[in-house]
């Protein structure tokens, strides 16, 4: 089961984005709906800083869970 992208969600890139220096796996957050399944997704740091802002298809990311997913 696929988890619909929703605003703020934590996402992982599920493919490497030599372009940008973004790998596979790397970590960032959703902060716009730019199209139907695409998104600004922001990559930052952990001091917060951000190192890459870019439009990302839904296809190109995973959402991560902190808890338990009911269905």
């Amino acid at each position: 089961m696929k988890t619909k992208v929703k605003l703020l969600d934590v996402v992982a890139l599920t493919q490497e984005l030599p372009e940008k220096d973004l790998q596979l796996g790397q970590v960032g957050t959703v902060v716009e709906f730019l199209a139907p399944d695409v998104y600004e997704v922001e990559f930052a740091d952990s001091d917060g800083r951000t190192y890459a802002e870019l439009a990302v298809k839904a296809e190109q990311l995973l959402v991560l869970h902190y808890e338990p997913v009911y269905a």
